[in-house]
């Protein structure tokens, strides 16, 4: 479930006995209540981007709870009101409920069951404004670059791709699966000197051996049997743009080095042809896996490495992104309810575990996929399993130190907040991290 964004606690009760009691019982919960004596002085304390819980008794003179509740939901009509009555008025209840209360207690209550009806609807509320949030920056997009997010990755990486693209030089682009490296060479050649050239995308793992000579370098007439006409390779329609090799680690080795030869003299010679034709190249090259690595392995030449990657870029995967999954997730259900007809899809408990608690291999597709998933309703969107074996504790224990992780992470090492979150005595909390070795000031942004 998602966390509260905060334990703001509106209580109104005129009673003055009973408001002090509970104020105390609910400070001591932990919540930050602020008390009226009269529903009037509540609501105009309240606006849209409330972020707190109205909890309200419903027997009070001039303005009563029903009343205050109708109030509130014109003003919101997502906002969490909490409603307490001393009658046991069966049908008031019913309405109340109807009317769109988020829960409704009798007196005498116990002070945990209200705390607990508390969170919920703390909850709840989070969860209502964090839609909205995402909503409103998906709306703000501007989509200049196609690139999604705000996250230190991802300004690092916009900065990044803008130097390149002016060096206007050679890229090793390097990334997981999904993570958008055809994007981004996209971008470095839309934003270079060479934007409005042909960008020539040639898909490495694609190439047959049998045919992958005549797709790059091309053929002179009457050189290849059953034709008699020239055909020009993907390297020369490149000529004064960009070439993207995509997958270059999964180019067939026999092509390796012709292609280096094409690199090192930056000229291509199609197939029966008398001699070569120089070429104004601009190659971006994108890898999935680690070509230093396979080149040291003798599973990729080393000369053509180093040939590719006169400058390097990384692309981030997802899990290395923070809260840019929220966005990116919410971004693909406006898209998905576009394409498809559907209304979108508002973020929930299980959604949003499902975001922070998986680990996304596949990255920017695979979130897109089950965004597309949820807007059909074909996603359970239960948390991942964690990927841990061994025994049932030692699981468990490995997901209880991932929760604690990734609550100290979006807290940005707030104690207070992580052990709020999780419902854990601050004892035990610490106990926990001493045990995991895990250290709540390393989540702490450096000064």
């Amino acid at each position: 479930m998602i966390a509260a964004s905060s334990n703001r606690v509106l209580f109104v009760e005129d009673d003055e006995t009973l408001r002090a009691a509970t104020v105390q019982a609910l400070v001591l919960a932990g919540f930050e209540v602020t008390a009226f004596a009269d529903a009037e002085s509540a609501l105009a304390a309240i606006d849209r981007s409330f972020d707190g819980v109205v909890v309200s008794d419903i027997r009070m003179p001039r303005m009563d709870g029903l009343d205050l509740l109708a109030r509130l939901r014109t003003l919101d009509p997502d906002l969490s009101v909490i409603l307490v009555t001393g009658h046991g008025d069966v049908p008031m209840a019913v309405k109340a409920l109807q009317d769109g209360a988020a829960d409704l207690l009798t007196k005498p209550f116990a002070t945990d069951h209200l705390a607990a009806s508390i969170r919920r609807a703390l909850e709840r509320r989070a969860l209502v404004l964090e839609n909205r949030r995402l909503q409103a920056a998906v709306a703000g997009l501007e989509n200049d670059d196609g690139l999604i997010g705000e996250s230190p990755a991802m300004t690092a990486l916009r900065e990044t791709i803008h130097r390149i693209a002016a060096a206007d030089v050679d890229v090793l682009v390097e990334g997981e699966t999904g993570t958008g490296k055809e994007l981004v060479a996209r971008l470095i050649h839309r934003e270079g000197p060479r934007r409005g050239r042909p960008f020539i995308a040639v898909n490495c793992g694609a190439l047959s051996e049998a045919t992958a000579e005549i797709e790059l370098f091309g053929h002179a007439a009457d050189s290849v049997p059953q034709t008699r006409l020239s055909r020009t390779g993907q390297i020369a329609a490149s000529d004064g743009g960009t070439l993207l090799l995509d997958e270059i680690d999964s180019m067939p080795p026999g092509l390796q080095a012709k292609l280096l030869r094409v690199l090192e003299e930056r000229e291509v010679q199609p197939i029966g042809a008398e001699r070569p034709t120089p070429l104004n190249l601009h190659v971006i090259a994108t890898t999935k896996s680690d070509l230093a690595a396979a080149s040291q392995q003798g599973n990729f030449r080393p000369d053509l490495y180093y040939r590719l990657a006169t400058l390097r870029l990384r692309v981030p995967p997802v899990r290395e992104r923070g809260e840019d999954r929220l966005l990116l997730f919410a971004a693909f259900v406006a898209e998905a309810s576009a394409t498809l007809g559907r209304e979108q899809v508002a973020l929930d408990g299980a959604v949003h575990a499902r975001l922070h608690h998986h680990d996304w291999p596949g990255n920017v597709r695979e979130l897109r996929n089950f965004a597309f998933e949820a807007t059909l309703g074909t996603s359970t969107a239960l948390p991942a399993r964690p990927d841990t074996q061994g025994s049932l504790a030692e699981q468990v224990a490995a997901f209880e130190a991932a929760l604690i992780r990734d609550a100290l992470e979006r807290h940005r090492g707030s104690v207070q907040n992580a052990i709020r979150e999780l419902g854990l005595p601050r004892k035990t909390f610490y106990d926990k991290i001493a045990r995991y070795g895990i250290s709540a000031a390393s989540f702490r942004p450096a000064r």
